[in-house]
């Protein structure tokens, strides 16, 4: 019962605005307790902001450099708050993740223009290591009647094989979009929605930078595929919607065209009798 009770708070989750993703997921585990730990590993929230003390640097949260209730600083390595024999990459896999903070805030300020970024690695069982790049850009227009946020989520598992020259990748990006506008000459509307991807591929590998690039060109081509999706699905619906339902057009426009179509209609069935008479029987 309780994976059918699930499968059916997922899809909820799914068709819910995920700008009060907090709040309905909230309501949920309040409705059925039983389901408290399953929604919180499988269902994506927007992603928040802290700040280092010792770097003075945004970053964010997820449950990825989550210990308890303790975040660790991609910048200083250190949990905020304080906590003992906190989980901590390796001195290899750290100096990555260091390297790996830098190469995609670049790639942040080079398609988002602002926003924050952060990357979390951490070593895995097999041998290998996985990772979580985190993105997130706010409407900055300072404008309060148009506002916006875009999350992305990407979750990686690297494996490598050949004697370290190859390596597989193992991709999976979830992207929460949603807008708000409410200027008068357009009126109030809300707009959002999330999208998961997921994406493998095999690719060769000289040195740890390597992973950099080719997991970097793994998300810049699965953003750039969700961000398509998302104009087609949601905007491109909504303006075929909008174009249905509100006409640009108005009544005594309407009615001019109508009378037009009807004069133009009768002149041509007219013309249809008179050459119908004039033709030899």
């Amino acid at each position: 019962m309780n994976g059918q009770q699930l499968d059916c708070a997922l899809d909820l989750m799914r068709r819910l605005p995920p700008q009060e993703i907090e709040k309905n997921l909230s309501d949920l585990i309040d409705l059925v307790p039983d389901l408290c730990e399953d929604l919180l590993a499988s269902v994506d929230q927007p992603l928040k902001i802290a700040k280092d003390r010792k770097s003075n640097k945004d970053y964010l949260l997820c449950d990825y450099n989550r210990d308890g209730d303790s975040y660790r600083s991609p910048w200083s390595n250190e949990y905020d708050p304080p906590i003992e024999d906190g989980s901590i990459p390796s001195d290899k896999i750290r100096k990555f993740e260091q390297e790996a903070n830098f190469a995609f805030d670049l790639y942040r300020e080079q398609y988002f223009e602002g926003g924050i970024s952060s990357c979390y690695f951490w070593d895995q069982d097999n041998g290998g290591f996985a990772g979580a790049i985190l993105i997130k850009k706010t409407g900055d227009s300072g404008n309060k009647m148009f506002k916006g946020s875009w999350d992305s989520i990407h979750v990686v598992e690297i494996q490598e094989k050949g004697a370290g020259r190859n390596a597989h990748y193992k991709l999976i990006s979830t992207v929460m979009l949603w807008l708000h506008n409410s200027r008068p000459e357009s009126g109030s509307f809300d707009l959002g929605g999330s999208l998961s991807r997921q994406a493998e591929k095999d690719a060769p590998v000289t040195d740890m930078s390597s992973h950099i690039v080719n997991i970097g060109q793994m998300i810049e081509k699965m953003e750039n595929n969700i961000r398509g999706t998302l104009d087609t699905i949601y905007f491109g619906k909504t303006a075929t919607i909008m174009n249905e339902t509100r006409s640009l057009v108005d009544l005594k426009g309407r009615a001019k065209m109508d009378q037009i179509n009807k004069q133009m209609a009768d002149a041509l069935t007219a013309r249809q009798q008179a050459q119908s008479k004039a033709t030899p029987q």
